[in-house]
Parts: structure tokens; sequence; C-alpha cells
């Protein structure tokens, strides 16, 4: 009898006890099992953003393509302290052709800027390009106007630039400029490049200063390289200005001395002067005008290439544009992606941070070039 008690008392406690946990279990949800999160594209999108993607180039000591380059070469400082580096890579190139075609008919840039120049210049600098570049044409005329979407076919691109790159009455080069910032925002960072042939000079009416423009492309993170007009302008206005001068005017050619019946047989007038070129002083103004802008504008065109890592080219005739065409092409040809995490997270920036770079080679003989700088992107939204 006792023995029985002690049973019925045993399952009467386990009863209860299971009574207990499936109110428990039914007052609290089961927690799921522990499993592996996937990455989602935030997170994809924190990381990226979180990575700077720097372009160098790289030259031997003879000034030529270093196709050796190693993550151990290199040394980089942003804002003075040294970041530790991820990867160098090579990858290919995404160059925006910014060209100028406008003012060549309006009497000032005409005599130096040329449709027919600049598109030889550009089709043979595009021939020069690695392969697998891939190649995009924008044209500041009366407008910004792309003319050539992005494509690796560099025979579309050179049909292009022979059947629609043509002179306009003006020329928009800074909003070509702004306009050429929006469209690098798709191309891979780091290589990104921007070829201009310009003398940049706006024709009045732009609805963009030139330093706003100047200020977007350098926050595009794009290397820019620069064959510019304004010493042709230079040139030709000292040979101008030297050109005009006061001459003697032969007996000959002066009718009044030539037909006057009451002068002596033998005798002339005093002798008359004349100019060998005269302006209108209308026009005298404009071009005086149009040369002080060519000079600032060589200055923020300089001041832009410096700071992206890239070049100003200022050849004096054709054949040193022609020439200087296959030096740009060689440089993006040279240069290589280094990519790090700042010490200091990107997160912590403040919108429109600038950040200063600078790059050094740790290998004897190797010579690196790279931006100044980088204006933090802003967060996706």
């Amino acid at each position: 009898m006792t023995s029985l008690k002690r049973t019925t008392g045993v399952l009467l406690v386990t009863a209860l006890l299971a009574i207990g946990a499936t109110r428990i279990s039914s007052q609290e949800p089961a927690k799921p099992q522990a499993s592996p999160t996937p990455a989602t594209d935030q997170d994809k999108v924190r990381v990226f953003t979180e990575e700077v993607r720097l372009p160098v180039v790289a030259l031997d000591a003879y000034g030529h393509y270093d196709p050796t380059l190693e993550l151990s070469d290199v040394l980089v400082l942003e804002d003075g302290v040294i970041q530790q580096l991820r990867s160098v890579t090579h990858i290919p190139a995404n160059v925006l052709f910014v060209l100028d075609t406008g003012g060549e008919s309006n009497g000032l840039g005409g005599a130096s800027k040329s449709t027919s120049l600049t598109r030889s210049v550009a089709s043979q600098l595009i021939t020069k390009l690695p392969e697998g570049s891939s190649i995009a044409v924008m044209q500041s005329g009366n407008g910004a106007e792309l003319l050539q979407p992005w494509t690796r076919d560099k025979e579309v691109v050179l049909k292009t630039l022979k059947n629609k790159l043509l002179a306009t009455k003006r020329s928009r080069i800074s909003e070509a400029i702004a306009t050429a910032s929006l469209e690098l925002r798709d191309r891979p960072e780091g290589a990104r490049h921007v070829v201009m042939i310009t003398d940049g000079v706006d024709t009045p009416g732009s609805k963009i200063k030139r330093e706003d423009a100047m200020q977007q492309l350098i926050a595009a993170r794009a290397t820019v390289h620069i064959i510019s007009y304004t010493e042709f302008v230079r040139q030709k206005s000292e040979k101008r200005t030297s050109s005009v001068a006061a001459t003697q005017r032969p007996t000959s050619s002066d009718p009044i001395t030539a037909t006057d019946p009451t002068l002596p047989p033998g005798t002339t007038r005093s002798p008359s002067f004349g100019i060998g070129i005269r302006f209108d002083p209308a026009m005298k103004k404009q071009r005086k005008a149009y040369e002080t802008e060519v000079k600032k504008s060589q200055q923020a065109l300089k001041n832009v290439a410096e700071e992206t890592g890239g070049k100003i080219l200022l050849p004096l005739n054709s054949q040193e544009m022609l020439a200087q065409a296959n030096e740009v092409a060689r440089a993006i040809g040279a240069e290589y992606v280094v990519t790090y995490r700042p010490k200091r997270p990107l997160a912590e920036a403040t919108p429109g941070e600038y950040r200063r770079i600078e790059v050094a080679s740790r290998r004897v003989g190797l010579s690196l070039q790279s931006r100044r700088g980088y204006v933090v992107p802003l967060p996706p939204k």
C-alpha cells in the first residue's frame, strides 16, 4: 500500500511539472535556432564606402610604366597617418573625353582653337589607350552634350568623333565639366579619368561658375588630364602685337599723290603712314578680355590637374599637341588602384570633409604619383 502511494505521488509531481512547462512554453514564444546571418545589401554598401580606392601612377627610373608594383612598395599617409594597405591592382581605365569645340568662329579663340585639331588629338589618344578601356565623349559647344556613351569599342568612338564633333559658336566648358562629374558617378572608383582638350574659357552667359565646376570635378575623385590651348592664345597674341607697327606707305600706293595734277613733276607730298593691322575698338576690347580669361583659366586648369594627380600639358603648336596625346595615354596606362580602410572611419567624417593624401615609394628607382587628397563621399541614402 505504501509503495502504491509513493508511485502515485511521483506520477502526480511529474504531471504537475509537465503542466507548468506547458504553461511557460505557451507564454514565451520559442526562440529560433541560431543560424549564420547573410550579408545584406546595406552591409555591402557600408563595407564599400569605408574603403578608399586610390589611383597611383607607377613609373620606373626611365619614366616607363612599372608592371611589377607590389603592396610593400607603396606608402600612403592620410592626414599624416600611415595607412594599412589592403591591395594593389591594375584595372581597366574609364576615360571620359571633354572636348571644347565652342568659340572657334567668334573671332576670339578661333585664331588658336581648332575643332579639327581637337578631333585629331583625341583620336590619336584613343588609339593609344590600353585595350579594355571604357571610353565616353562629351562635347562642350552651345551646351554640354554626351556624343558617345560608354563603350570599349574604339572604332565606334573614332566614328563618333568624325561624324558628330562639330564646331559651335559658343563654349559652355564649365557646364560640360559639371555634367562630366555626374557622368562618372557609376564608373568604378579608382579608375576614373577625364581628358579635357580646351582653353578653359566660357562664352559669357554660362549657368555655372568655373570655380564651382572645378570643385565638382575634384569631388568626383577622377584623375584629370588636360591638353590646353592656352599657350596657343598667348603666342598668337604676342605675334599679333609685334606685327602691329607704323610703316611708311610707298608714294606709288598713295592715290592722291599719284593723280594730283597740282604737283610739279617729280615732287611728292609729305610721306603718309599707315598701320599694317587695324582693329575695331570693340573687337580689340573683347579680345583683351578673352586673353585675360585665358590666363585665369590656365591657372584653374593647372590646379585641378595637380590636385587630382593628373597632367596639364601646354603645347605651343599642333605638332606638340599631337605628341603630347601619347604622353597622356601612357599616364593612364601606368595607373594602379591601391585600396585601404582609413584608420579614422569615413562614417565619422562630416559631409564634404577633405582628407589630405601623401603617397611615397618604398623602393629605389620607383616613382609614384597620386592625388593630393579626396572629398569624403556622402553616405548612401
